[in-house]
């Protein structure tokens, strides 16, 4: 317990606190339990540690504890638990909870047992916290937290501090939003970097090794963290690796799932389990057409990586411009909205809204007459009537 306690101080001073993602001032902080879902390399950690170390609280009272810690080999969560709350612990951080194969029922157990400790924990974005023994979802609240925004990411690097926008505030004020920025700022100028290197915070601390980085971290997910799901056999993982390797040199991919099994030698009745699963995984990002329910249907009508920093780092070629910018529109838009493929149109949003994602020559034919559309253009800064920048949608979160 003293070397866990002393760890958890050590990693609270290294801390710094100048840069908090978007997701730090939506936790309800005062609620007893809280998880925080989210790939890998997304931040959580880091976001759970800066609250802890704002809490001001010696170690006995808060501590951080990482389950994939050689300490839980041979300890027991609850006991750990509970052997902290008697000497007085009031919070407790349990990250990496995945890692411990009883996590759910146990942290159930703490949370009835000692009512005045507070628990937030950490877990992979593949985890079902409805599914699991103990159910929690009754009991925690679960937020998801996904990469850097294009705004956070300008934040991060200290270039400018905009506020997140509402979808529709955006759609019917953006030339007024376009006004109220600094008439310095040149936000293509930052778009590049961004869409290469830009998505994951560790990829900001050695761009040059961004890539190689992302690499593992694929890897990584497949090959430990897909090991946690019940219905995935891990002996299939090189093929799941094959098969993100497949979609990532033709995205956006439009499935033909029995092609697709026998160039990765998966199971037809396999693939369309293991593309949900690296959706879950935040690897895919699997679209489905309008006014269906995607429990019913077989296949999705396009696949896409889930952010363009695993496109550039995955793809042999050089990334091709248009899935670059539907990516982008996907990953700014889909942790808040629900995200469609239209009949008409690219994407339709909070099936409500249309869009259609092009260049800057982009022209209103594949929408035109369709109530609630936009053309959402690349390579332009100012709005102008229906036809938005596609950089404003980096500004939603």
């Amino acid at each position: 317990m003293f070397k866990l306690l002393e760890q958890s101080e050590n990693l609270l001073s290294h801390i710094p606190l100048d840069f908090k993602r978007y997701l730090f001032d939506q936790v309800k902080w005062n609620n007893r339990l809280i998880g925080i879902k989210g790939a890998r390399g997304t931040g959580k950690t880091t976001m759970l540690l800066q609250w802890l170390k704002l809490q001001d609280l010696p170690a006995d009272k808060a501590a951080y504890f990482s389950l994939d810690d050689l300490y839980f080999t041979e300890h027991h969560l609850k006991d750990t638990v509970r052997d902290f709350y008697m000497q007085g612990g009031k919070v407790l951080i349990l990250d990496e909870v995945h890692k411990y194969s009883n996590w759910s029922a146990e942290i159930k157990n703490c949370y009835d047992f000692f009512p005045d400790l507070k628990i937030i924990f950490t877990g992979s974005s593949i985890i079902d916290i409805s599914r699991q023994q103990g159910d929690l979802s009754r009991r925690a609240l679960i937020y998801e937290l996904p990469g850097l925004s294009f705004r956070e990411y300008l934040s991060m690097k200290g270039l400018i501090n905009l506020p997140a926008l509402r979808l529709d505030v955006l759609l019917t004020n953006a030339a007024d939003i376009k006004k109220k920025l600094p008439k310095d700022f040149r936000p293509l100028e930052h778009m590049n970097e961004y869409l290469k290197t830009g998505y994951y915070p560790f990829a900001l601390e050695n761009t040059e090794t961004a890539h190689q980085r992302i690499n593992q971290l694929v890897r990584t997910i497949v090959e430990y963290d897909m090991a946690e799901l019940k219905d995935f056999d891990i002996r299939n993982a090189k093929k799941l690796l094959q098969l993100i390797y497949v979609i990532a040199q033709q995205v956006p991919f439009k499935p033909n799932l029995t092609a697709l099994a026998q160039k990765t030698s998966i199971h037809r009745n396999s693939l369309n389990n293991y593309l949900i699963f690296l959706e879950q995984a935040k690897i895919l990002c699997l679209l489905y057409p309008a006014g269906n329910s995607t429990a019913v249907l077989q296949k999705p009508e396009k696949i896409f990586l889930n952010n363009t920093n695993l496109l550039f780092a995955l793809a042999e070629e050089s990334a091709e411009k248009g899935a670059v910018r539907e990516m982008f529109f996907m990953s700014q838009v889909s942790p808040n909205y629900k995200i469609h493929m239209p009949k008409q149109g690219d994407f339709k949003v909070e099936n409500k809204y249309i869009f259609e994602v092009g260049g800057k020559s982009k022209g209103i034919e594949q929408i035109k007459g369709l109530k609630n559309s936009w053309v959402v253009k690349d390579d332009t800064e100012t709005p102008v009537g229906n036809q938005l920048p596609l950089w404003m949608f980096g500004l939603l979160y």
